[in-house]
């Protein structure tokens, strides 16, 4: 908190920290570092008054606002660890997050506002909170006017604020004790809690941001990340404001009121370096180009592409259309686990080239490896294989909350003594990096990543569904959507309402971005003789390769990919009449 707020107040307090991009278009707030240090301390303050110390949990469950990151700086002020919840995820989400960290207070608004619609925010705490016997304070900020519930356990945040001391002695802390924990999705269906600790962690976020970005002092950055995702921490909140940055927060959605929003934003806030996800921008390609020709992007000098590979289309329409063909553009490979970027085009030498729709080179300190599947280094270039990282860097996560073993056979255990990343990765001719995605049972759907066992889970709560296998497959606009294969208890006559009460649980149990676009009822699953289902089987049925089926041999009865095959062709019939 000092590193990010008193360094300035010190130097230049009337300097803008953030610049909060309201819902509402054209309703921007700006604060300066002075008032968001006034706001922090005060936020502090209350959370000691009700008993919060040092190493304490506390979620926030708050949309993009200086509010929301004003909890995050209070935290981290009085040595509390926060655990910031996206907004959008359910009340079972929100409770399962909760009872892992073992938070002791959450921070909530009344409601949230996005895209004109009114998001119940206080009402989905209210049904988490039931669950979660730890929390004994619900810290309830006013974003409408609208009056909700209050019960016993709820404080009206913004009166504790005004009557609180504006000055809060910061509490010392060791480099290595936990700054926060963010939850993401892994390949069993329960969430991890990623730990990242405090120097590491801030040092990485900060360099990154400057170097990444070229980022100047007096720049406006707009990085249009939720702050419930790791993007928002390390490039809306904790990189920029260490650099002492102005740091655009944005609540709405690219579409609200219209498909121009975030260019009409970047000609009105003079935004520098704009810093988005190739969902956000294969949504507005489809829209065509006056929208973003009726604004002027004149003051844009860097762009930059976050949370999933960019499709070339994609690429050259952000790069040409909004950029107009003058602007650098950083593809920027990075996770949760590694807590800033790792591999980007910048910085570089001037003028370096930069190779469309390609992460290319990695950052300081950065050591990429490629492994193939017996574990070795593969040497050379114009090969594949799974990315690894070969040395420790500042940023990289220290833990999973709770469960240091699943740390360990997460990350280190596939390749012993390189961090497994995940995904696998091409090195061209001239050794520049591709992201080929995701070499496990993970899908990324609109930049979020989704584990499919989690899909999975919630769907076996079904009572007439005792099977499920959902797998990722190509979608125009999110990258990746959901299929999910469905095996029925008996022949029953309401296939299509099972079907909506799946998408209904997956909905409340996860997010509504989880439901899968497709549900295809089968008879029974590609299993192997051990019982472990082939997801690579249903993915290559789904992605039309069924051509080249590689190795069945270690189904127990390989008749099923047949049976699947026509169930497949059928429903795809269906659904083009």
């Amino acid at each position: 908190a000092v590193n990010c707020l008193d360094q300035h107040v010190e130097k230049s307090p009337n300097r803008v920290a953030l610049i909060w991009e309201r819902d509402e278009p054209g309703t921007a707030v700006h604060v300066t570092y002075r008032e968001l240090l006034d706001l922090t301390c005060r936020l502090a303050n209350t959370l000691k008054k009700y008993g919060i110390q040092k190493g304490d949990r506390v979620a926030i469950y708050m949309s993009v606002s200086p509010l929301s990151v004003a909890a995050m700086l209070a935290c981290a002020r009085i040595g509390a660890v926060h655990t910031v919840v996206f907004a959008g995820f359910s009340a079972e989400s929100l409770a399962g997050r909760i009872m892992d960290s073992g938070c002791k207070a959450i921070i909530t608004y009344n409601q949230g506002v996005r895209g004109g619609r009114t998001i119940e925010l206080k009402a989905t705490v209210d049904a988490a909170v039931k669950k979660c016997p730890s929390i004994r304070h619900v810290f309830v900020a006013q974003r409408t006017d609208n009056k909700v519930q209050m019960g016993d356990l709820d404080i009206p945040l913004e009166e504790e604020m005004t009557k609180a001391d504006s000055i809060c002695t910061p509490e010392s802390m060791d480099s290595e004790d936990v700054l926060f924990m963010l939850y993401t999705s892994g390949s069993t269906g329960k969430p991890k809690g990623i730990v990242h600790t405090q120097a590491g962690y801030l040092l990485y976020a900060a360099l990154t941001h400057k170097y990444v970005f070229d980022y100047q002092q007096g720049d406006v950055f707009g990085c249009v990340a939720d702050i419930g995702w790791i993007t928002g921490h390390s490039y809306v909140v904790y990189g920029p404001l260490c650099n002492g940055a102005t740091s655009v927060l944005f609540e709405s959605t690219p579409v609200y009121p219209d498909p121009g929003r975030y260019w009409e934003v970047v000609q009105r806030l003079r935004i520098n370096q704009f810093y988005g996800a190739p969902t956000a921008i294969r949504l507005l390609l489809n829209y065509g180009e006056e929208w973003v020709k009726k604004y002027d992007r004149s003051s844009l000098k860097v762009l930059g592409s976050v949370g999933e590979p960019i499709n070339k289309e994609a690429w050259q329409w952000f790069y040409q259309v909004v950029g107009e063909g003058r602007c650098a553009l950083v593809d920027t490979w990075w996770q949760t686990e590694t807590g800033g970027i790792c591999i980007a085009p910048r910085p570089s030498e001037e003028k370096a080239e930069i190779v469309p729709a390609m992460a290319m080179r990695p950052f300081f300190g950065i050591v990429p490896v490629l492994m193939d599947e017996n574990g070795e280094i593969i040497e050379g270039n114009d090969v594949s294989g799974a990315l690894c990282i070969a040395q420790p860097w500042p940023g990289m996560a220290r833990t999973i909350h709770g469960d240091h073993q699943r740390f360990i056979d997460a990350y280190f255990k596939a390749y012993p003594g390189y961090y497994f990343t995940g995904d696998g990765a091409y090195r061209s001719q001239k050794g520049y990096y591709q992201i080929t995605g995701r070499m496990d049972d993970i899908i990324n759907i609109s930049g979020h990543r989704l584990g499919t066992a989690e899909i999975e889970d919630a769907m076996a709560d079904h009572p007439e569904v005792p099977e499920t296998a959902v797998v990722g497959y190509p979608h125009k606009i999110k990258g990746e959507g959901a299929f999910a294969f469905i095996v029925l208890k008996e022949q029953t006559p309401r296939v299509d309402d099972i079907k909506e009460e799946l998408k209904t649980i997956v909905a409340s149990k996860i997010a509504k971005y989880a439901v899968p676009d497709h549900i295809l009822v089968v008879k029974r699953l590609p299993k192997t003789r051990s019982g472990k289902i082939m997801r690579r089987l249903l993915r290559k049925v789904v992605t039309e390769q069924s051509s080249d089926m590689g190795d069945v041999t270690t189904l127990d009865d390989p008749s099923v990919v047949k049976e699947i095959l026509d169930s497949y062709q059928k429903y795809k019939e269906k659904s083009s009449s």
